[in-house]
């Protein structure tokens, strides 16, 4: 065989997202691009801001010795100053530049954060429904995946994950506003889940890390906010991306940020900065380190994912579906009508409508639709939903 078993493995359960993405590309092709509803990625549709624009061209037009060369690893000083001021007035708990490394991304991020954390053998605990790759991230550096379910509403469950915690666990990801449900995890849920962190670290007499993964931070409805988790614990880890914040996916740019007061906080720090190198990414991209730095109050219209998220809804509620309303990101996560999720997206794929099977996420039974999409391909394809649940009564 010429490539790596353990990667012919993962290639057959590799991302069902970008399977459906594919095939989407494949129907445009025979039916026409607007005749496939193609809710598959999140690929965020709503332009950048203004100032993002403005902000590109003022840097591109700047006389900058090394404009487009290597920074530091971390990042330049400067974007990761703007960044913890940033983190700084929002969450309350005062960081520093030096708390602070600049990321491709949140992919990015926790690829680093796990490398410089685990020796094999580790665990790492994810929380179904999880975003698909999690756990190639995990056993990408010899880590265990234990997975553990959220409750009915998709909030955390403490006594669930209490009881997979053991002397080997090493950290758990979160992911709020969540991929693929929209859930927001409470103030309340946060602090359980940090009351349980600091009285096993306690027992192990080792810290259990959390790690949150924040892309969709400000992407939140309805005035709920986000809790912070610098605030709640301090043995805690943050990843992020501008992907979703200033519609930049493409761009790969984002940070590590750290509790100032983590365990081992100076030798945590140097090795999050030697994984960016030896990982090959060597740094952030220069340019867009430039640009965010200036950025860092700004976001995209978040409103108008709002607009489609109730239209999405209102939609699929009359049609007869069940689901939660997400209180942020841009997913939303709905009841299978029959207990095959992946025979129920094969039966939407006959009327051209692209969605994930929650089989995907570790979660049967229901899909995922990725609403930031244009608003005809909502309207467009819900006579194709009204007629697949149909299907099924």
């Amino acid at each position: 065989m010429s490539i790596s078993k353990k990667i012919k493995a993962s290639i057959s359960q590799s991302s069902m997202i970008r399977k459906m993405f594919e095939a989407g590309i494949a129907l445009k092709k025979t039916h026409g691009a607007d005749k496939v509803y193609d809710f598959s990625l999140g690929n965020p549709n709503v332009d950048h801001p203004r100032e993002f624009k403005r902000e590109l061209i003022r840097v591109a037009d700047q006389e900058i010795a090394l404009k487009h060369g290597y920074t530091p690893n971390a990042g330049y000083l400067e974007t990761r100053q703007a960044v913890a001021e940033k983190i700084s007035k929002t969450t309350g708990v005062k960081i520093n530049a030096d708390h602070v490394v600049m990321s491709c991304g949140a992919g990015g991020a926790l690829n680093v954060i796990l490398k410089s954390l685990l020796d094999p053998g580790d665990e790492v605990i994810i929380l179904k429904p999880f975003f698909v790759e999690y756990p190639f991230y995990i056993e990408n550096y010899n880590g265990v995946v234990k997975y553990v379910s959220t409750k009915p509403d998709f909030s955390l469950d403490p006594d669930a994950i209490s009881k997979v915690i053991t002397r080997k666990t090493k950290a758990i990801i979160i992911n709020s506003p969540n991929n693929p449900t929209g859930k927001v995890y409470s103030k309340k849920n946060i602090e359980d889940l940090a009351r349980l962190l600091r009285e096993k670290s306690r027992v192990l007499n080792k810290p259990v890390y959390l790690i949150a993964d924040e892309p969709y931070t400000e992407i939140v409805f309805d005035g709920v906010t986000v809790p912070s988790i610098l605030k709640a614990y301090q043995n805690s880890i943050i990843a992020y991306s501008y992907s979703k914040t200033l519609s930049l996916p493409g761009e790969r740019i984002g940070y590590i940020a750290v509790h100032p007061k983590i365990h081992d906080a100076d030798d945590l720090v140097n090795a999050l900065i030697l994984c960016t190198r030896i990982m090959g990414f060597v740094n952030a991209p220069a340019l867009m380190q430039r640009i965010v730095a200036n950025l860092q109050h700004i976001t995209v219209d978040v409103n108008i994912y709002q607009k489609k998220r109730d239209l999405l809804c209102n939609g699929l509620a009359k049609a007869g579906y069940k689901f939660p309303k997400p209180q942020g990101a841009f997913y939303l996560f709905v009841k299978s009508p029959i207990p095959d999720d992946v025979e129920f997206v094969k039966m939407l794929l006959k009327h051209n409508i692209l969605v994930v099977p929650g089989s995907g996420f570790g979660c049967p039974g229901y899909f995922r639709i990725a609403f930031c999409v244009d608003d005809p391909t909502i309207l467009n394809s819900m006579d194709g939903f009204a007629a697949v649940i149909k299907e099924c009564q």
